[in-house]
């Protein structure tokens, strides 16, 4: 699969990814971004906790993320417009991947908070990749270890959130 740096390289390009979609917990709350507006099967499009100041909050936050760690590792940037874009994109990508997912959780009527295997885990990680893709990407080795890896690194974040008061689910 790689060298254990390479999977390390791996993880320092996602982390972006990894904050924004974490961010929201923190930062959420106010007018969701569907605006309690429902779908054409009568369930909301989004729900309740989607919401605008979560969703610009957390690619904000990815995005300073990416800034600080280019300041901490440039060359694996080449430039701080690469490093700005990219961080944005993985944001980006990865909220656009947890409101994709929260759309299918909707349609299938799972209330607000419930665990969908798979999707919550990885829909994230997939749309963060594809955004990305155009201006810097993986290996097919450090992609399949992020697909391991995220799924763990996601319950354990989701975990702490909840013992910390942040989240009213432990998943």
């Amino acid at each position: 699969m790689g060298s254990l740096s390479s999977l390390l390289w791996a993880f320092w390009y996602i982390l972006p990814a990894y904050v924004a979609n974490a961010s929201p917990v923190l930062v959420g709350g106010g007018r969701p971004i569907d605006g309690g507006r429902t779908w054409k099967d009568g369930r909301r499009i989004l729900g309740d906790g989607k919401t605008w100041r979560g969703f610009i909050g957390g690619v904000a936050i990815g995005t300073i993320t990416g800034l600080v760690q280019y300041f901490i590792t440039p060359d694996f940037y080449g430039d701080l417009g690469t490093a700005v874009l990219l961080a944005f994109l993985l944001s980006l990508g990865a909220l656009l991947g947890d409101l994709i997912g929260s759309f299918f959780k909707r349609r299938a009527n799972l209330p607000r908070g419930a665990p969908a295997i798979g999707l919550d885990q990885l829909g994230f990680l997939i749309a963060a990749l594809a955004l990305a893709y155009p201006v810097k990407t993986l290996d097919s080795g450090q992609i399949i270890f992020l697909l391991v890896v995220s799924p763990f690194v996601h319950w354990g974040a989701n975990y702490f959130a909840y013992k910390m008061g942040w989240k009213s689910v432990p998943w």
